[in-house]
């Protein structure tokens, strides 16, 4: 007998309908039993219509089939997916930047994750007045639990209350919402002032996530209530390894609700990078995010005895006082039990410990991560598959590209050097364009094969922010602190939630389309390094946010509930599925094929069935107002990468004579012999000479 989550929609709108009744009803018909308490696990009444439930195989196929019943699926265990980074984007902390104090002071962001620590001074409430009128939410965080009116509410689904021990929760809800702390660091590393993109903001915290994951029967609770809380925005960065569909999604089932009531979910892409097709999160009613570098970087110098310096990638904390400590390769110490190439990946039980003690292991894999310590070395060097990504170890760790990694080796096993070596950590600033992390997730989207994804990218490489101290800043490490760095797509999403949280503290009537539009037609272009898909938009989306220009875009693309339901009948959802869905009687449009391509989206794309053959594809779009309200467009197209594409743009111009006028146009691309490895794109870019709102448009074949 397994957990399955019973999706039903939207709730009726009758009054006598009581949504805990007819799931215990339900339940009833389909296992016969009178008493259903140990079956029902969970029931979903506040913003849609479910239940997750204990049944057999036979109860599940019963269920299945049952009138008034979307989809039924197996309850998933999905995963886990700052004091530079604000300011590298341009949104500083100075007066300079224009706030909105008292609309962003009554602006809540719902944070899905690991829980919060309430303590931390990044959600101290000193200065802030009582909670939004709007808030319906509560303080259910267990025990020696405290909210405050800077953290106003929080809800717990696992049992262990809502206190986070992990750090996770804690880290993302201080990117987004963070107060201003001076003088943080990791143990002196990345010294600062933390602090999120809106930090007059409000945070409501749901815990979804144990150590052992984040089952989405729990997640589809906290969307539930979140969004009858009265949450203006929501923030989650979990999610599954590859795409699902999405009646069976639970990220996609809650924030297509959140959508229908005005509140945007911003969420992670995953961290299944660089390979193609692996962004989780691909719903078009959900803003997906990338991760990237900013302007500081954190290496870890490996220098030699005879004074080379090889550089390597970790946020190294630990002062090895200037000694040098002989170095010792995995091969050379293998034990009776290994080969010599067993023993140079490190892995347990390989190792002869009198061999290893008090010196520096290297390893040719991070797998001698998990032996370091037990063999009694004093620091560890290991090659690294992500030679771009410094993470926090608990010792001194160097990880090394493969080219300094081999020149390591040459160097142990020449007789000549003295073979002893020091790990030295700093930062270091570049002015470089930001570079997608090798462990973000790409496209293209593997559900709606023409919408592009992920849509932004943000800074989600070594982000500094706030800790939980009952939690561990690495595996295997028994320190505690309240500030962290960690990397990950988790760490991106955060930043997009603030900046559209900014956005709405200025426009708090533009609905998620909006917002979303905004972010996504305003952001940086982004030259990614790399060859393939991991240098096209499929790793970066429309580009890198831009927080200043999200403000005054020009030009919005519009979507609302009914064109996200008309973009499903073009997916083949029946009418009377998607009438359960959206709560509203649906009629999709009578012709075979609608297409997808058209749904009103800020970007284009269009996955074509051959390579070898010319097209021609058109998209149709239709953008609102937003600026001077006599204002007149001029469209230009930038070529992009991949197979030139002709693009044409129908009317070329476009005139405006009032705020919120729409303009719809048509963009028809042609091209043929496409390359099967690589997409091809160009930019369309409307200006009025003060704006320049630009959408990527991407046009890829089966191939990818």
């Amino acid at each position: 007998m397994k957990v399955y989550i019973v999706y039903m929609g939207s709730l009726p709108s009758r009054a006598d309908y009581t949504p805990m009744s007819d799931h215990m009803s339900i339940l009833q018909e389909v296992t016969g039993e009178s008493s259903n308490e140990g079956r029902l696990v969970r029931s979903y009444k506040r913003s849609f219509n479910g239940f997750a439930a204990r049944l057999t195989a036979s109860e599940l196929e019963r269920v299945s089939e049952m009138e008034g019943v979307v989809s039924v699926f197996p309850n998933k265990m999905l995963q886990l997916h700052t004091t530079q980074s604000w300011d590298f984007m341009g949104l500083k902390q100075d007066k300079g930047t224009k706030r909105n104090p008292t609309v962003e002071s009554d602006t809540i962001i719902g944070v899905i994750d690991t829980g919060i620590t309430p303590e931390s001074e990044s959600f101290s409430d000193k200065g802030f007045g009582p909670p939004p009128a709007k808030w319906k939410g509560v303080c259910s965080g267990g025990e020696n639990f405290t909210c405050n009116n800077k953290l106003i509410g929080a809800r717990d689904y696992t049992s262990e209350g809502a206190r986070d021990t992990e750090g996770h929760g804690t880290h993302t809800a201080s990117t987004a919402a963070g107060n201003a702390v001076a003088d943080t660091s990791f143990f002196g590393i990345g010294n600062g002032t933390a602090r999120g993109g809106v930090p007059a903001s409000r945070i409501a915290a749901y815990k979804v996530c144990t150590p052992t994951g984040c089952s989405s029967e729990a997640l589809l609770s906290a969307f539930d209530d979140a969004i009858a809380d009265g949450v203006d925005l929501l923030t989650i960065s979990i999610g599954g390894k590859k795409a699902s569909m999405f009646e069976s999604d639970p990220v996609a089932i809650g924030a297509f609700h959140a959508m229908a009531k005005g509140i945007l979910t911003v969420t992670a892409a995953g961290n299944s990078g660089p390979q193609d097709s692996t962004t989780s999160a691909v719903a078009p009613w959900m803003l997906t995010v990338a991760a990237s570098t900013t302007d500081r970087s954190f290496v870890t110098k490996v220098v030699l005895g005879n004074n080379k310096t090889l550089v390597g990638k970790s946020v190294n904390a630990f002062d090895m006082k200037g000694k040098k400590y002989s170095l010792v390769y995995g091969k050379s110490a293998a034990s009776s039990a290994c080969s010599a190439e067993t023993a140079e990946l490190c892995k347990p039980e390989c190792l002869k410990q009198s061999l290893v003690k008090g010196k520096i292991l290297v390893c040719s894999s991070p797998g001698g991560l998990k032996v370091v310590k037990s063999v009694g070395a004093i620091a560890i060097i290991y090659k690294s598959p992500k030679p771009d990504v410094a993470f926090v170890h608990p010792l001194p760790a160097s990880g090394l590209p493969e080219k300094e990694f081999e020149s390591l080796v040459s160097y142990i096993e020449s007789e000549n050097s003295p073979q002893a070596a020091i790990l030295k950590t700093e930062a270091i600033f570049n002015r470089t364009s930001p570079l997608i992390g090798s462990f973000s997730s790409r496209g293209p989207n593997t559900i709606a094969v023409d919408i592009l994804k992920p849509d932004i990218t943000a800074p989600g490489v070594e982000i500094l922010a706030a800790y939980s101290p009952d939690g561990e800043p690495s595996e295997y490490d028994t320190r505690h602190v309240k500030y962290a760095v960690l990397s990950g797509t988790s760490m991106a999403c955060p930043h997009v939630a603030g900046v559209a949280s900014y956005v709405k503290t200025f426009y708090p009537k533009w609905s998620p389309s909006m917002i979303q539009s905004a972010i996504m037609t305003t952001a940086w272009p982004v030259n990614a390094t790399g060859t393939g898909i991991a240098s096209t938009e499929f790793a970066y989306g429309s580009g890198h946010v831009d927080p200043i220009a999200s403000l005054n875009p020009g030009l919005v693309y519009e979507l609302n509930k009914a064109d996200h339901i008309a973009f499903l009948c073009g997916m083949n959802y029946t009418s009377n599925i998607l009438k359960i869905i959206s709560g509203e009687t649906v009629t999709c449009p009578e012709e075979k094929e609608y297409q997808t391509r058209n749904l009103n989206y800020p970007s284009m794309s269009a996955k074509l069935s051959g390579s070898n053959n010319s097209f021609t594809v058109t998209f149709n779009r239709t953008v609102t107002n937003v600026g001077a309200p006599k204002s007149t467009y001029n469209s230009k197209v930038v070529p992009g990468h991949g197979s030139k594409l002709s693009v044409n743009v129908t009317p070329s111009v476009l005139s405006f004579k009032t705020v919120n006028e729409k303009q719809s146009f048509m963009v028809t691309v042609t091209g043929k012999d496409l390359d099967s490895e690589l997409p091809s794109s160009a930019n369309l870019i409307w200006s009025d000479g003060k704006h320049n709102v630009r959408s990527p448009i991407v046009v890829y074949t089966d191939a990818n």
